[in-house]
């Protein structure tokens, strides 16, 4: 099978497409064969081995991994013994964070993992971006308590987390004030935002508001910063370790002391979540933002773009383009 692989830490160059084995499903897997997958900022932080942490997970001087995607979409091509939840020829989704191994023609996981059935009407395409961001807002919105009644800002509403978080947010009854750019306004507005600030016109540290929560989906702002618009007993959740790791560490000091907290929960993956992540997305009531699409021989510059920072929503991996989809 074809698959992007890399063999050492680095930039987008050092990916290559090639030919490698086939996986055979082993008891109690499912083997898909992968129509579409993704890249997002995860899979750039493993790609370069940056932050240091994650070479605890992929390997310390090389990746132990060596095709990257954590998000598919595809077809049941094979099933391991005793395997029940699926059958061949069934169109599933899912996310693997731990084995990746989605930029390629095919993927094992377990039936028990995190994947389920496409929604009726859905394309591969549309239905693989929805796991990772989304499951990482789920997390936050968790970990903060989140529920009717709530005021919530969301700095960076427009990546692949900012644009689940606002949606699911929204889901769970409390209010959202969303930061972004000006070109961006329309479309956040439209995911159900009821403030939307442009922060190129307005500093949003600036609100003249107080918020149960401050969710900030891009990792590019701070306690510091933000800690003046929360309530007495407001919550700061970032989505990364912060200027010198900062992030874990005041989570840690503000559970002790002071009544404004920083909360940096770690991601549980859980069946439970691409289950209930489908429930909404078959009815409407939520959808994953796709930004742009690319083949898989063009891997390289899908983790350029990502890199760049101006995507808004996912980017997708065509593994295999929609004719052959047809044909197999």
């Amino acid at each position: 099978m074809r698959a992007a692989v890399y063999s050492q830490y680095g930039s987008p160059d050092v990916l290559r497409v090639e030919n490698v084995a086939t996986p055979i499903p082993l008891h109690g897997e499912l083997l898909v064969k992968v129509f579409a997958a993704s890249v997002n900022r995860t899979d750039c932080g493993f790609l370069r081995g940056k932050p240091a942490i994650v070479r605890l997970f992929s390997g310390v001087t090389k990746p132990k991994m060596q095709t990257l995607g954590n998000e598919f979409a595809g077809r049941v091509e094979a099933v391991g013994e005793d395997v029940t939840s699926f059958s061949v020829g069934q169109d599933v989704f899912g996310y693997d964070g731990s084995a990746f191994g989605a930029q390629a023609e095919y993927k094992s996981i377990r039936e028990t993992g995190m994947v389920a059935l496409i929604p009726a009407g859905m394309t591969y395409a549309e239905a693989v971006p929805s796991t990772e961001g989304a499951h990482y807002a789920l997390n936050i919105i968790r970990a903060a308590g989140i529920s009717a009644g709530y005021n919530v800002l969301i700095y960076g509403a427009t990546g692949a987390i900012g644009t689940a978080a606002v949606q699911l947010v929204k889901h769970f009854g409390a209010r959202v004030t969303a930061v972004c750019d000006t070109k961006n306004l329309a479309l956040v507005k439209s995911l159900g935002a009821d403030r939307v600030i442009d922060y190129t016109r307005e500093d949003f540290t600036r609100l003249d508001e107080e918020f149960d929560a401050v969710l900030d989906a891009v990792g590019k702002s701070s306690f510091g910063r933000c800690k003046v618009l929360l309530k007495p007993h407001g919550v700061y959740v970032p989505t990364d370790l912060g200027r010198w790791a900062q992030n874990p560490l005041l989570a840690i000091s503000t559970a002790m002391f002071g009544r404004k907290k920083v909360l940096f929960p770690f991601p549980k993956d859980t069946r439970d979540d691409v289950l209930f992540l489908k429930g909404l997305m078959e009815v409407g009531a939520f959808r994953p933002v796709i930004d742009r699409s690319f083949t898989l021989g063009e891997i390289a510059l899908a983790y350029r773009y990502v890199e760049s920072g101006v995507k808004v929503g996912n980017v997708v991996i065509r593994v295999v383009d929609e004719s052959e989809q047809q044909e197999s």
